[in-house]
């Protein structure tokens, strides 16, 4: 039988040490680290992005329209290039496009924006597919393209020859094809195109009524040439 020394016959089992609660319960409160997945990240970004999508509310509030520029007068050509020419729409407003340019031999395409400058971008467009040339392009060119776009509501015109370079004009008459020695072409003023669902003949009678320069019209391969030089017209096979 245990006998206490200290009080008598009461026996007293020593107090076990108190655990620190803070250490035993802090791994519990902090969560492991862990690289996310790439579908909790997709969601976390999705969640961040503002919401783009229009209700039946959002459409039908009235909403404020900046001032329309005054309308050019004169030649269609003319009001298509002020068309062009007119100062950039603030941010969040809709993008106007003209007309978008296909070119047949390379496969390229250069829309017509307005306010967007174009005329650097026009030059390089009408490069010589040949040997991959480019020259200071007359940007009236565009206007008249233009123009025909916004009378026939076309949004997309296909553009069948740009320059041509003096080598490939050369190697062109070499082979027969129907190119002057001193074409348009070589000096970059001119621009054979045709847009689909309008016939040959109608083109031609509207780039005709601009009175900007030489005409002509290719009823077989479907096509009109514009140029910026002297008032003429002819008709090629």
């Amino acid at each position: 039988m245990p006998i206490d020394a200290g009080h008598g016959g009461n026996t007293a089992l020593p107090a076990e040490p108190l655990a620190a609660a803070t250490d035993e319960r802090a791994p519990h409160l902090v969560p492991p680290l862990r690289e996310r997945s790439k579908k909790e990240i997709w969601f976390l970004e999705k969640a961040s992005r503002p919401s783009v999508h229009l209700r039946d509310f959002d459409l039908a509030r009235p909403h404020a329209r900046p001032p329309s520029p005054p309308k050019a007068t004169g030649a269609p050509n003319l009001q298509a290039e002020h068309r062009l020419g007119e100062p950039m729409q603030p941010p969040g407003t809709c993008v106007q496009v003209v007309t978008t340019l296909y070119n047949l031999w390379n496969h390229e395409s250069l829309p017509l924006l307005v306010g967007q400058p174009y005329r650097r971008p026009f030059q390089l467009f009408l490069r010589d597919h040949y040997t991959r040339e480019s020259t200071q392009a007359d940007t009236r060119l565009a206007g008249v393209l233009a123009a025909a776009a916004i009378r026939f509501r076309a949004p997309r015109i296909e553009v069948v020859s740009g320059y041509r370079s003096p080598k490939y004009n050369l190697m062109l008459r070499k082979k027969g094809h129907q190119v002057a020695r001193e074409s348009q072409h070589t000096q970059g003023t001119a621009v054979d195109f045709r847009i689909r669902g309008v016939t040959t003949e109608t083109l031609r009678d509207f780039v005709r009524s601009l009175h900007l320069g030489g005409v002509g019209y290719y009823p077989r391969t479907h096509f009109v040439h514009a140029d910026t030089g002297k008032v003429r017209y002819w008709k090629g096979s």
